[in-house]
């Protein structure tokens, strides 16, 4: 393959440098190097590379930093990183924020090569599908790309003091006006169906249809008909003609959830799709043009995926024009507070309650405690903890509901290093006649029941004033009692 760009190798290790950039060069590929990673920072905003090769472990910056930099400026860039045995799962966490992959030291230089052709022609693969989304609405005289829609998403994730989260919602925006097909890799829980609604409301799109499917939600044969359509008396049940998602999107955006589910017999129909966007239902005969624009999600390690083949890797090449990575909320510890006052302001107003405050002692847990639900674990803490509050400030006291944090909270011998961050800090809240223990595992349900009830026993069952000390109205408070009434529980005042 010819390039006309140079490599940018980076590597503090000299002998490593020189290597790697004779191998290449053997291969009759350009090359600079660098030494560190604030050099080659410096070198890629003044000059266009093909792709950079980079060291993980570096003084000063490592090649972790150093991807997360060049992908903020040029997403499109095949990044390739060398690790040591020590770092390979930072090198798979380093894949996630956009890396193309990864190589080992020692490392056979046949591998090497064949590794750094494959990113190439990856990028060469891209920039064709590229041209290519760009071309075919001109072509087929349908919408072009040059404006963007009227009435914008109101995307939670824009709620951010992030640096990188700003960085990747401005590359979101710009590339939203396109028909490109976009990659959204992320754990479970960060938003990743909000960030293609967003996309889809930035685009010119934004007035037509946006359909969303879960790939891993339906059996092979009805996903297929789900995706794709069927006609009357293609199988057993085919009662009607179906319009399936991709003509209910047409014209508009469809959103892949969990692409990587998808069986390879449907990849294949897919692909198809992509190259050609026409479809044929189920049991039929004739072929229908639509005009859509795909956005595909995926919690997995993609390569991997490839790797164990159960995705097809001409299929990575068409859904992956345009990567987005989303951070873990754990990496994100400025904006954990920011997030937590946006869902009391929420549910709060969807509650009818006045807002409520959050102690001191609360920010401290909520920020240092690891969220392996990222942004949909924290809003329903927050949504429970809002619920559970008797007064006006989020306490302590009102975070025992996060699974896992009450497993040995009355073990008084167990070590402090050893809790969690949420049980070590409840154990230091009063423990006295007026406060209420919640096992883990209780419904919400059951734990709005007994908070009601406790109330009713500090007022003496005096209604008013367990209502204003709920935070709800009197009437409120008695429809809850019936509701527990007819369900055979029924408040009684211990004497």
């Amino acid at each position: 393959m010819v390039i006309n760009d140079p490599i940018l190798v980076v590597d503090d290790e000299v002998e490593m440098r020189i290597a790697m950039s004779a191998a290449l060069k053997r291969c009759g590929y350009p090359v600079e190097l660098s030494h560190n990673a604030i050099d080659a920072f410096n070198k890629f905003k003044k000059k266009k590379y093909s792709m950079v090769i980079t060291d993980m472990t570096m003084p000063k910056r490592s090649g972790l930093e150093l991807l997360k930099d060049i992908k903020a400026i040029n997403p499109n860039i095949p990044v390739v990183l060398v690790t040591a045995y020590g770092t390979i799962d930072t090198a798979i966490s380093a894949m996630k924020h956009g890396a193309f992959d990864y190589v080992q030291k020692p490392f056979d230089f046949d591998t090497f090569i064949f590794l750094i052709e494959r990113a190439l022609s990856f990028k060469e693969e891209r920039a064709a599908v590229l041209a290519e989304a760009a071309e075919a609405p001109r072509k087929k005289g349908g919408r072009k790309a040059t404006g963007v829609g009227k009435n914008k998403a109101s995307y939670k994730e824009t709620i951010t003091e992030d640096e990188g989260m700003k960085q990747l919602m401005a590359v979101a925006k710009n590339i939203a006006p396109s028909r490109a097909s976009v990659l959204i890799q992320a754990e479970s829980g960060t938003g990743k169906e909000l960030l293609a609604q967003y996309i889809h409301k930035e685009s010119d799109r934004a007035d037509r249809p946006f359909v969303a499917i879960n790939c891993a939600a339906l059996p092979e044969n009805l996903l297929e008909s789900e995706l794709f359509g069927h006609k009357k008396g293609a199988f057993t049940g085919a009662i009607n003609d179906h319009r399936g998602k991709f003509e209910q999107a047409n014209g508009g955006t469809i959103l892949l959830d969990e692409i990587s589910e998808m069986p390879l017999s449907l990849q294949a129909k897919l692909l198809r799709v992509l190259q050609e966007f026409t479809i044929d239902r189920v049991g039929g005969t004739e072929t229908t043009s639509i005009d859509i624009r795909v956005i595909a999600t995926t919690n997995r390690n993609m390569m991997e995926a490839i790797d164990q083949g159960v995705f097809r890797e001409d299929l990575y090449f068409r859904l992956n024009v345009i990567p987005l990575m989303l951070p873990p909320l754990r990496e994100r510890k400025g904006d954990i507070m920011v997030l937590a006052k946006y869902f009391i302001e929420k549910h709060t107003e969807l509650n009818n309650r006045p807002l409520l405050k959050i102690h001191n002692d609360v920010s401290k847990l909520l920020t240092n405690y690891n969220w392996r639900g990222n942004i949909r674990e924290l809003e329903n803490v927050i949504e429970r903890a809002a619920l559970l509050c008797a007064g006006d400030t989020i306490t302590v006291a009102n975070l025992l509901m996060i699974p896992g944090t009450m497993k040995h909270i009355n073990q008084a011998n167990q070590p402090e290093t050893t809790k969690e961050p949420l049980a070590a800090a409840a154990e230091e809240t009063v423990q006295d006649k007026e406060t209420l223990t919640l096992k883990v595992g209780v419904s919400l349900w059951e734990a709005e029941k007994q908070l009601i009830f406790k109330t009713l026993h500090h007022t003496a069952g005096n209604r008013t004033k367990a209502a204003e000390i709920l935070g709800i109205s009197i009437r409120t408070l008695r429809n809850k009692l019936n509701e527990y009434k007819e369900k055979g529980e029924v408040f009684e005042l211990e004497s």
